[in-house]
């Protein structure tokens, strides 16, 4: 491995450490210091920190499924997308910055919940933002990392420029 790509590949790696890290900390924290849907009022409640154990995924979605499918659904098949995308980001030597930092930022929101539902039972979510006209439900640092790497993907494809070496088929 030449060392132009040893250090890209550290730099990921160290990127994706931080990213799970704060998850897992913040988590840890909320656990250890948050009663179970004890709500804490900051900015006059606009954002409250309130601690809840979800046991399905993004809205308590699959909350009902059981036994095998659940285990399929919530975390055999993010496990393995979030694996190819990482093993994808690592093998994809001439991917732009901006775009990387995206992906990176999902495969760590990613892997932040999942390994949550396989060490708790659950993940924990502690954030809930309420703005009168925008109000959100609860969720943690994962979820936000998530929603930020798909924002920054998405911004970049709509702002880039269209490479004019390559022709419209």
């Amino acid at each position: 491995m030449n060392s132009k790509r040893l250090i890209r590949t550290i730099v990921i790696l160290l990127v994706l450490a931080f990213n799970i890290g704060c998850d897992q900390v913040s988590k840890s924290m909320v656990r250890a210091k948050v009663r179970p849907y004890e709500k804490i009022g900051f900015l006059y409640n606009h954002i409250t920190l309130q601690h809840v154990e979800n046991t399905g995924a993004f809205l308590s979605m699959g909350d009902n499924l059981s036994g095998i499918l659940r285990m399929l659904l919530l975390n055999v098949l993010p496990l393995i997308a979030i694996i190819a995308g990482l093993v994808y980001i690592l093998i994809k030597p001439d991917m732009k910055s901006i775009p990387l930092l995206g992906i990176i930022m999902i495969i760590g929101g990613g892997f932040g919940n999942i390994y949550d539902r396989i060490a708790h039972g659950s993940v924990t979510d502690f954030f809930h933002i309420n703005f009168i006209i925008f109000q959100t439900g609860i969720f943690n640092i994962a979820d936000m990392s998530i929603m930020a790497g798909m924002f920054i993907i998405l911004i970049y494809s709509w702002l880039r420029k269209p490479d004019p070496t390559k022709q419209n088929a």
